[in-house]
């Protein structure tokens, strides 16, 4: 059953326009309510617990491991940012000279400058796979590209579900396999996917999932989180801190040094992970999206944007055939001669919030936005056009 749309539990002014989630999400009313719960806790600093310290932390963990089919929660860690669990990642990993790094053009840089890193640290080679400039069932090629690329030197690839300028989806299943015959990691940025997009873990079987949490998982800015499979249970973590060392929660014997770090993914939490603001922040956000299901966000973002994109298209704007794109997010290549600041400006103007992402107007929808919100947008693009 298709949705209903949810604007009235967010607080997005009648005249404003915003298809920029990918950007940065709106909160909800009950997102606000736990924040302003969790600075009353802070207030009142008398009534904080031990348990208050992990007993949230591990409720916000179970939740994200059911989103994305995890099996047990101790293979979440919770982080301050996608660069942060991408660290972690690369802290682990160890090179040839002959090792390449597989990357997609353009990716996020978070998701680049790491491999950099990594590669120059060990001599190895960084290999980017470029999309597909012109022609049609450009995702196709670009999969199909990323296939052929994955060979026998391949150490590690590294890439998103989908890609963050257009919304491309990955065939990440078929390269898992293909990766796996090489011996190769299989690392994952899933910021722009996980929580409007159904992921499995079980099905992908990804070494680490790395997502940003103030997107489609509507927490605050500065929270992330990160899946590590069986390759990273016994890693080394960029930070050494007392919560995710074992009989943590004994505040009497903390200088009773441990060795031994909790089990799985705990060691990569980062330190102050349990923030009582944050934390109760994250648990309403995740709540809701568990409520509402990925598959069934994608089915209303399709639904509200379907007509639009053969209106655009008759405008003469290219988008990539819907077989091989996401519906939450996906980019509009504009007509040739279209002046791209000239069309930011005018949309700037009548409220109507975008993303500029390379060549792509990228355009992000969600619950709160219909049908009416594609219409203003294709309204402006269509006067611009007449201008130019």
């Amino acid at each position: 059953m298709l949705l209903d749309n949810q604007k009235h539990i967010f607080n997005i002014p009648k005249d404003v326009t915003y298809l920029n989630i990918a950007s940065q999400s709106p909160s909800f009313k009950a997102i606000h309510e736990a924040g302003l719960n969790g600075l009353l806790q802070k207030q009142h600093a008398f009534t904080i617990s031990i348990s208050d310290y992990f007993e949230p932390v591990k409720e916000l963990k179970t939740l994200f491991a059911e989103l994305i089919e995890a099996d047990d929660y101790n293979q979440i860690a919770l982080i301050p940012s996608a660069s942060y669990g991408m660290a972690s990642v690369a802290n682990n990993i160890r090179l040839k000279p002959e090792d390449e790094i597989l990357i997609v053009d353009e990716q996020f840089p978070s998701n680049v400058y790491v491999w950099q890193k990594l590669a120059t640290k060990y001599g190895a080679t960084l290999k980017t796979v470029s999309i597909p400039q012109s022609g049609n069932l450009k995702g196709k090629r670009l999969n199909e590209a990323i296939l052929a690329a994955i060979t026998s030197k391949t150490a590690v690839v590294a890439m998103g579900h989908i890609h963050w300028t257009n919304g491309m989806l990955f065939d990440l299943k078929v390269i898992r396999k293909k990766a796996t015959a090489h011996k190769a990691l299989l690392i994952i940025d899933g910021s722009q996917s996980v929580g409007a997009l159904p992921f499995s873990v079980k099905d992908i079987k990804p070494d680490a999932l790395i997502c940003a949490g103030y997107k489609w998982l509507f927490g605050p800015y500065g929270c992330a989180y990160a899946y590590y499979g069986k390759y990273f249970e016994n890693g080394s973590p960029i930070e050494e801190n007392w919560y995710n060392r074992e009989d943590s929660e004994n505040f009497a014997g903390l200088t009773n040094y441990e060795s031994q770090y909790k089990p799985l993914a705990n060691r990569y939490n980062v330190g102050e992970c349990g923030n009582f603001i944050y934390v109760k922040m994250q648990i309403a956000a995740l709540k809701q999206v568990l409520d509402w299901t990925p598959q069934a966000i994608q089915e209303y973002c399709k639904s509200i944007s379907s007509q639009a994109v053969l209106k655009l298209e008759n405008l003469g704007c290219t988008i990539e055939n819907s077989r091989y794109r996401t519906h939450h997010l996906f980019g509009i290549e504009l007509p040739i001669g279209l002046d791209v600041n000239y069309l930011k400006n005018e949309l700037e103007k009548q409220k109507i919030y975008v993303s500029i992402r390379g060549k792509y107007i990228r355009i992000s929808c969600h619950l709160f936005n219909t049908e009416s919100d594609f219409d203003n947008l294709i309204t402006c693009i269509a006067a611009v056009l007449k201008t130019t």
